[in-house]
């Protein structure tokens, strides 16, 4: 089962994750949070609040209670390498 070892804020709204497959990588979701026009995202443009997260078990969690799927990171710190494709498309991202 995919899960997030490690979580570091480096700027804007990305982050960097560590998979407890030992891959790596930055997920930008400024994207996810002015695209997605569900309340919950909306306090997470603040970037003091989007700075806020933790991670709890495998994934990173925020105080207003979001998480987002270790699976959807993943998509989208690897969405374009090519290796993945396969993988994202049964998730259901592609």
């Amino acid at each position: 089962m995919l899960a997030i070892n490690h979580a570091e804020y480096v700027g804007d709204y990305r982050i960097r994750l560590s998979f407890n497959d030992g891959r790596e990588g930055i997920a930008n979701l400024e994207k996810t949070l002015f695209h997605d026009k569900r309340p919950i995202f909306s306090n997470l443009k603040e970037k003091s609040n989007f700075r806020a997260f933790k991670l709890d078990h495998g994934t990173i969690v925020w105080p207003n209670e979001l998480d987002l799927a270790p699976e959807y990171l993943f998509y989208l710190v690897f969405k374009e390498d090519d290796r993945y494709r396969e993988q994202f498309r049964q998730w259901g991202y592609e």
